[in-house]
């Protein structure tokens, strides 16, 4: 027999969860979901959500805790499944039955007999929520804080005034832009900000955001003629009323020009009103070169911190972190496979995890042994393509490209800047991205000895610390290389 979850025993679920989980998770995962029906033939106890990210997160993670917490309510065994419904599916279902079961998030189920209220901040803004209109919420990733952030010399940096804004946002570093390459810890970063402010700070209102979704609920907003029914006020106010703005991918604006207005005087409020800022981008802000200058010029008015690729060392700590959380014994023979994997993945961190995971996955789907042999015949298509395809043609090729230069000046031996500078980045990039000793690279420059292949690796090695400009142009052409 199927029946409504009466109010009560969700409140008392709502409140077991909340003491066995953060009150970031809580209210990320738990408070949204709306409790439809109890099967007490089938034991099984159901939820709903509009929010796909919620029902995976809590598949993936929260199970075992919310039917624990169930448990304990109804002293019984039920299974619990949550399903992806649209807000108007779960509202049509709630109406079939004589009493509307409010969510986690309606402050009228905050109290419980004989237990404590569950604390849920409410935002400042007016809720988005509006049939059709801007109503999309962002959560951050529980899997991505500084606990689990791997700090290497390619992001000691980045990490540490991150870490020093979220201590004490809009205090000091205010704004903080964060730039580097694709899958080199940009987000987690973020996330990370935002999940430390909330758990020392409940009540702010920290909105996470990327910019293509700002771009696209400012869109919908621009939908309403004359704001009638008050959806660009709404936006404004989601936007403006944040205590700490978390926005992803500024890149995606260039080009957008009514997109771009609008941030700035977003923008401009937020830092007026002391509110704390942080942005991330693919490029340095003065490479965003379809960005209206004004809004260049204040990404600039404080911090840019720049995350590179990690170095050897950082990789493998990064891998045995990732071996750790997914609770896998790591032998002689495992750590061996995760130095093959720091060695033939270099450039992003998301591919690096995504082939231990492969790895990871397939040894215990099929219960074999992981050791270098099994990793090689299982990655064979990552590392054969990395192997094969990036030789010094190729990098000469992709740094004439990128600084309008022929091959044949590269090879050269005329000495304008224009000419030695690319040539001695291509020298650096080969002896970098590939397996080729220094006498065989200086046969790809005109028959070059070693000495001048050492002399312009260790040349832009040294330039790279200090010029971000340029660090951020070799990151670039690895990415396009690769």
């Amino acid at each position: 027999m199927r029946k409504k979850i009466e109010e009560k025993k969700w409140r008392d679920i709502l409140s077991d969860i909340s003491e066995n989980v953060t009150e970031v998770s809580y209210r990320s995962w738990f408070a949204p979901l709306v409790p439809m029906e109890i099967d007490e033939d089938a034991a099984v106890i159901y939820f709903a959500t509009s929010k796909k990210q919620i029902m995976e997160v809590l598949e993936m993670r929260y199970i075992p805790v919310f039917e624990r917490a169930v448990e304990s309510v109804y002293h019984k065994k039920y299974k619990v499944v949550v399903k992806n419904k649209t807000e108007s599916e779960i509202q049509q279902q709630l109406n079939m039955g004589t009493t509307q079961i409010p969510s986690g998030n309606n402050p009228a189920s905050a109290h419980t007999s004989g237990k404590p209220p569950i604390s849920t901040p409410k935002p400042k803004a007016p809720p988005l929520q509006e049939e059709n209109e801007l109503k999309e919420e962002y959560f951050l990733n529980p899997q991505y804080n500084f606990d689990n952030f791997i700090v290497g010399e390619n992001n000691k940096y980045a990490h540490a005034v991150a870490y020093a804004v979220a201590e004490s946002p809009a205090s000091t570093y205010n704004p903080l832009f964060i730039y580097g390459g694709s899958g080199l810890g940009k987000t987690h970063l973020m996330h990370a900000i935002g999940h430390y402010i909330l758990e020392h700070n409940p009540n702010m209102n920290v909105l996470y955001v990327s910019s293509e979704m700002f771009t696209s609920e400012l869109i919908k907003a621009l939908q309403d003629p004359k704001n009638s029914s008050g959806m660009m006020t709404r936006f404004k106010n989601k936007y403006r009323s944040a205590d700490v703005l978390l926005i992803d991918d500024i890149q995606f604006l260039e080009g957008k020009e009514s997109t771009q207005t609008e941030f700035f005087h977003t923008f401009n409020e937020l830092h007026d009103s002391g509110k704390q800022i942080v942005i991330s981008s693919d490029r340095h802000p003065s490479k965003l070169r379809e960005l209206d200058d004004r809004l260049r010029s204040r990404f600039q008015w404080n911090i840019v911190a720049d995350i590179k690729p990690p170095d050897y060392e950082t990789r493998v700590a990064i891998l045995r972190k990732k071996a750790e959380l997914e609770n896998v014994e790591i032998d002689n023979d495992f750590l061996d496979v995760i130095d093959l994997i720091a060695e033939k993945v270099k450039f992003n961190i998301r591919e690096l995890e995504s082939a231990l995971s492969r790895i990871i996955s397939y040894s215990t789907l099929f219960h074999e042994h992981i050791d270098v042999k099994y990793a090689r015949k299982n990655l064979n298509d990552i590392f054969s393509t990395r192997d094969f395809n990036i030789n010094c043609e190729t990098i000469k090729k992709a740094v004439c490209k990128k600084y309008g230069i022929k091959l044949a000046d590269i090879e050269s031996s005329k000495r304008k800047r224009e000419f030695s500078h690319p040539r001695q980045i291509a020298m650096y990039l080969c002896r970098e991205m590939t397996d080729s000793s220094l006498p065989k690279i200086g046969e790809y420059f005109g028959g070059r000895d070693h000495t001048t292949v050492l002399h312009a690796y260790d040349k832009i090695a040294s330039e790279i610390k200090n010029n971000e400009i340029l660090a951020d142009e070799i990151h670039q052409l690895k990415e396009d290389i690769e």
